[in-house]
C-alpha cells in the first residue's frame, strides 16, 4: 500500500532523531531496560533499524502508571450489561452518530458498497471507540506500548509485538513515534486500531497514498470497513436476535464461546426459541446478558461473532449492534422529516 516508503532499505524513525541523543543521555526512559534491549536488538536484526537511533527513542519513552492501573479494570470485566449499554447507548452518541453519517455520508455509501459493510455498522464502530473523533487518546502511543511491553508482564508478549509493529509503520509512514497519540492500550485514530492491525486492516480509501485513519476520515472509515470485511463479514446477514426460554430448560449452554458453535436449530430444541424467524441451519453462539429488566437471551449468528474480532467482548458486540440500529432509526426518520 506504501511501497514508496519501504525501497530505501534503512530509513530514518523520525526527522532528526539524531539530534535528540544529547538532550536525552540524561533523561530516565526505556533504553536500559533488559526487555528493551532486547527488542532493539531484535528489530536492528530483524528491520535493519538503527541501534543508536532506537535508544535515543526509547530513552524519550516514559513509564505510565495510569496505564497500568487502567488495563487492570476493563468496563467489560466491571459492569453488568444494564450499566455497560447504558455508556454508549445515551441518546447523544447516536445523534452525533446521525450528524457524522450525514458530514461522510459519500464515503460511507463508498465503503458499504465496496466492502459489503452497513454505514450503521461502520458508524457505530467509530461512535463506541472514540465519539466520531472525539476522544481518541491522550497517550503518547510509544509510552503505552513501553509501560505494557516492559512493565506489564501479564500481557507483555502482546504488546512488544504491538510495539515493533508500531515501530514498523512510523517508518513505513514517515510518522515521528513521540508525536502520536491513543489510547491506554496503543489503539489509534478514529477506530482505535493496534499497531498490527493497522498495517494489516487499514487504507487508503482517498487515493493520497497514505492511510491516515487519526485525521482522514474518509481513510479511517474504509478502514473499518475493511476490518470487518476481512474478517467474515456476511453482507445482507443478520447480525443477532431475541430469543425467549423455555421455563423448564435445565442447563447453562451461554456464554461458551464466542464463536458460533451451536446452530439456531439446535439451540431451539434446546428451549431458546428465537423471536425473528432464522434458518435453523445458521450458526449461533447463546448470549446471555443481565438487562435492566433481568435475563436476556440472544442468539449471536455469524456476524455477531465478526464484531467481536474487533473487541472480544459480547457486551461491545451488542453495545456496537444496538447503537448501529438506534443510528439507522434516527437517519431514517431524519430523511423522512427532510
Amino acid at each position: 500500500m506504501m511501497e514508496r516508503f519501504k525501497k530505501t532499505a534503512k530509513l530514518s524513525l523520525v526527522m532528526g532523531v539524531s539530534l535528540l541523543s544529547a538532550v536525552t543521555a540524561q533523561a530516565k526512559g526505556y533504553e536500559q531496560h533488559p526487555l528493551a534491549q532486547k527488542l532493539i536488538a531484535e528489530m536492528v536484526a530483524e528491520d535493519d533499524f538503527s541501534k543508536e537511533e532506537l535508544n535515543a527513542l526509547f530513552s524519550q519513552a516514559e513509564k505510565k502508571q495510569s496505564i497500568l492501573d487502567a488495563i487492570s479494570r476493563p468496563a467489560e470485566r466491571t459492569l453488568q450489561w444494564k450499566s455497560y449499554r447504558k455508556i454508549f447507548l445515551d441518546g447523544k452518541r447516536a445523534g452525533k452518530g446521525v450528524e457524522f453519517w450525514k458530514e461522510n455520508q459519500a464515503a460511507l455509501e463508498e465503503a458499504s458498497e465496496k466492502y459489503g459493510v452497513p454505514p450503521e455498522i461502520i458508524v457505530a464502530i467509530i461512535g463506541v471507540e472514540t465519539r466520531y473523533g472525539r476522544i481518541m487518546g491522550s497517550y503518547r502511543v510509544l509510552d503505552a506500548l513501553s509501560t505494557l511491553a516492559f512493565d506489564y508482564p501479564k500481557r507483555s508478549k502482546f504488546f512488544t509485538k504491538e510495539l515493533k509493529h508500531y515501530l514498523r509503520l512510523t517508518r513505513e509512514q514517515q510518522q515521528n513515534p513521540l508525536a502520536l497519540k491513543g489510547s491506554y492500550a496503543g489503539a489509534m485514530g478514529y477506530g482505535q486500531f493496534m499497531p498490527s492491525s493497522f498495517r494489516a486492516y487499514a487504507v487508503d480509501f482517498d487515493g493520497d497514498e497514505i492511510a491516515d485513519i487519526w485525521k482522514n476520515k474518509r481513510d479511517a472509515i474504509g478502514s473499518v470497513a475493511n476490518y470487518f470485511k476481512r474478517h467474515g463479514w456476511r453482507q445482507g446477514e443478520p447480525v443477532v436476535v431475541r430469543a425467549g426460554l423455555e421455563k423448564n430448560f435445565q442447563g447453562d449452554l451461554a456464554n461458551q464461546s464466542l464463536k458460533p458453535k451451536y446452530t439456531v436449530g439446535s439451540l431451539r430444541e434446546a428451549g431458546f426459541t428465537p423471536l425473528v424467524d432464522v434458518p435453523a441451519e445458521n450458526s449461533s453462539s447463546l448470549v446471555k446478558l443481565e438487562g435492566a429488566k433481568g435475563t436476556e437471551y440472544w442468539l449471536g449468528l455469524h456476524n455477531f461473532y465478526v464484531i467481536t474480532r474487533y473487541n472480544h467482548s459480547r457486551m461491545y458486540a451488542m453495545a456496537v449492534y444496538q447503537l448501529a440500529q438506534k443510528i439507522r432509526q434516527q437517519y431514517d426518520a431524519a430523511n423522512k422529516q427532510a
